[in-house]
């Protein structure tokens, strides 16, 4: 198709577009996935011929695009009318209730297969202004095929290449219903032409339709098919209940020649009830309305929109877990839904992520069992009595990371040890200054952990504490989060308490025959538990005798060698629950 060059080139998948500026036009040219290459072929065969006018490419618009606010269809049980170009104002203006009985008209906004591609009307500004005159709509997008027609874009026959096929086609359909200003909670619906099934067939139809309905309730937008009711309907029926498809939210069938009662023979009266239909009765039949004739398909709809999304969601980080606000949609709501994934991408559906929570309608939540040093993305949904959902509502809270550390790894009893953290966010590696780090203790063959100081972080996030251990102590520090942070606890690091053990030799020097004693004191005393007295032999320690402890930790040895020479000693303690084990300082006892 050739057009004067007023709007620069511009590419979408099935659509190539080169502006020709020695020829002063726009070549477009269609052509199904995969032929890409030949429409480029096709568009470099063009000749410019000496009678043509050059043209510069215009610049692109600079506009800001205004946030899709359009819901397509609300609460509707009235007829519609689709067509495959979308009308002129003229035409819609002619046709507008109660002109006509038609409330809604059936759009056709993507997809490599659509037969009006060009739609010419069909823009942001015409959405617009139908929406205004009380217009609903029908999004329509006629991508992949059942393999089993004469259809050249083909759904794939390997069910798992299917879904991803149907995925991509509804990524690329909300992209075009976003362009024309449609807001998610609306119904985009997959064009799926009448086919004489086969088991395969049916495979990739339910395959595709499944990936097509779960990457569009991702995005906040409700999932439709348009089927004949004897091939599509009929198969998505058949499996309605099974879990091995995702169905789709909302059933648009052709049955024609039959009252627009929204009902089929092929498709049960239980299936899709919920306000989930379009039956579409009449096909190609000509219509004239104020003066004006088109050809169309008509249709009834039983339509609900999905409910709102809840807003002003908030999160409180704390460590372990999380506080979520939010406000209710003004609308009733008899569930709300919240899961949680770790990292940065939300659960995609109610079905998909870890359960948070799902009960009553409730505007706060309190999410545990979180996991220290990760971050987490929620997503909130409600759900409206008729079980629709609501697009949901996300929050990300970041995780973060204490470290610990601790000047010694084992000191004396009353001395002191100073531990060191520091906190970081996850996801950027910022330092975390200005907030308040607790550091807890426990003694070693405790159960309960103390707060022993909270130690506001410096400008790099550091923090450090001096601390006292009277026992062995483990210890950890806590960031407790904040606003869109969640906390985390450090690795714990353990003291080793070791008693001070003093020790005497008197006299140091004795004559054969005569004795010494080795006394001291273990402090704390550790009344009624045993030292044990020591002997250098060479270079090993050998054992000598025992004493037990007095009730003020002394103990004491006599010593009364069988030979002249020079002897050293020492006395040694052994850990118990509380404490390291120490040992005094070797003695060294002459005999002559």
């Amino acid at each position: 198709m050739l057009a004067p060059l007023t709007a620069p080139a511009k590419s979408v998948e099935g659509e190539l577009q080169v502006a020709v500026k020695d020829a002063g036009v726009l070549a477009t040219a269609y052509y199904v996935p995969g032929a890409d290459q030949t429409a480029r072929k096709v568009l470099a065969s063009g000749r410019v011929t000496a009678k043509a006018v050059a043209r510069a490419v215009p610049a692109a618009p600079r506009a800001i695009q205004a946030a899709p606010s359009i819901i397509a269809t609300k609460n509707i049980y009235q007829p519609a009318f689709d067509i495959c170009d979308a009308p002129s104002q003229s035409t819609m203006d002619a046709w507008k209730a109660p002109n006509s009985p038609y409330r809604a008209i059936g759009i056709y906004i993507s997809g490599a297969s659509r037969g009006c591609a060009a739609q010419p009307n069909l823009t942001p500004q015409w959405v617009a202004a139908q929406d205004s005159a009380g217009w609903q709509f029908l999004l329509i997008d006629v991508g992949k095929q059942a393999p089993c027609t004469g259809f050249s874009n083909k759904i794939s026959t390997t069910p798992a290449t299917a879904v991803s096929e149907g995925r991509t086609a509804a990524a690329n359909a909300v992209a075009a219903a976003q362009a024309l200003g449609f807001a998610p909670r609306s119904a985009i619906y997959s064009d799926i032409e009448h086919y004489t099934t086969t088991a395969a067939c049916k495979a990739s139809v339910l395959s595709y339709l499944s990936g097509w309905t779960q990457e569009l309730n991702s995005r906040g937008y409700v999932g439709g098919a348009y089927v004949g009711a004897s091939s599509g309907g009929a198969d998505l029926s058949s499996a309605y209940t099974s879990t091995a498809y995702t169905r789709p939210d909302n059933l648009w069938f052709a049955h024609w020649k039959n009252t627009p009662v929204l009902t089929s023979r092929f498709i049960p009266a239980g299936y899709w009830a919920a306000h989930q239909r379009v039956h579409q009765n009449e096909g190609d039949v000509s219509r004239t309305y104020n003066g004006v004739t088109l050809s169309v398909d008509e249709n009834m709809l039983d339509l609900t929109m999905p409910p709102a999304a809840v807003t002003g969601v908030t999160g409180t980080g704390r460590n372990g877990s999380a506080v979520l606000r939010w406000t209710l949609p003004a609308t009733t709501v008899s569930q709300v839904v919240v899961r949680r994934n770790a990292g940065k991408v939300a659960p995609a559906l109610p079905t998909s992520g870890t359960a948070v929570y799902a009960g009553a309608s409730i505007s706060a939540v309190n999410a545990g069992g979180l996991v220290s040093g990760t971050g987490y993305t929620f997503r909130i949904w409600v759900k409206d009595k008729y079980g629709k959902f609501s697009p949901g509502a996300d929050k990300y809270l970041a995780g973060t990371s204490s470290t610990a550390a601790a000047s010694a790894a084992s000191i004396m009893y009353t001395g002191s040890v100073t531990l060191k953290s520091q906190v970081k966010r996850l996801d950027t590696g910022a330092v975390l200054a200005g907030v308040p780090v607790t550091l807890y203790a426990k003694a070693i063959n405790a159960s309960k952990w103390t707060a022993v100081a909270t130690v506001k972080s410096s400008t790099t996030g550091a923090v450090s504490a001096a601390h006292k251990p009277t026992v062995t102590t483990r210890y950890m520090w806590t960031y407790n989060g904040t606003t869109d942070v969640l906390g985390s606890g450090s690795p714990i690091v353990t003291v080793a308490v070791h008693p001070a053990m003093s020790s005497y030799l008197s006299p140091a020097a004795i004559k054969l025959g005569a004795s010494s004693v080795f006394y001291g004191y273990l402090n704390p005393a550790h009344a009624g538990s045993t030292a044990y007295l020591q002997r250098k032999s060479g270079t090993k320690w050998v054992a000598v005798t025992t004493t037990k402890l007095s009730t003020n930790g002394k103990y004491t040895f006599a010593i009364k060698p069988t030979a002249r020479g020079t002897y050293t000693y020492r006395v040694v303690w052994l850990a118990d629950a509380d404490h390291q084990g120490t040992q005094t300082v070797a003695k060294v006892l002459t005999v002559s």
